[in-house]
């Protein structure tokens, strides 16, 4: 009993003393995939980034979008990204 108690109430402890994550510089929305393909069928300008693995990306990914793993947005993303243009990731 006593070697299941220490697990559990070091978990507990550990989790009582998470913090949430700060929200992001600029809020995230969320579109639907209607919405998005109706847009770009529009002309409506946005940036559409690819955040899987490589393999994924080149087996299937929406017409104009770009790879960027997402273990390298954090990096790339300022340079590479729009501070004032629509950027959706998926």
């Amino acid at each position: 009993m006593r070697g299941i108690l220490v697990p559990v109430l070091a978990g507990a402890v550990l989790l009582g003393a998470a913090q949430p994550a700060a929200p992001p510089d600029s809020p995230a929305k969320f579109i639907k995939v209607d919405d998005l393909k109706a847009q770009l069928d529009r002309g409506v300008r946005i940036d559409v980034i690819d955040v899987r693995h490589w393999d994924a990306y080149t087996d299937l990914h929406i017409k104009g979008a770009r790879s960027m793993p997402l273990r390298a947005v954090e990096a790339r993303a300022p340079k590479e990204l729009s501070k004032t243009g629509r950027v959706v990731f998926y």
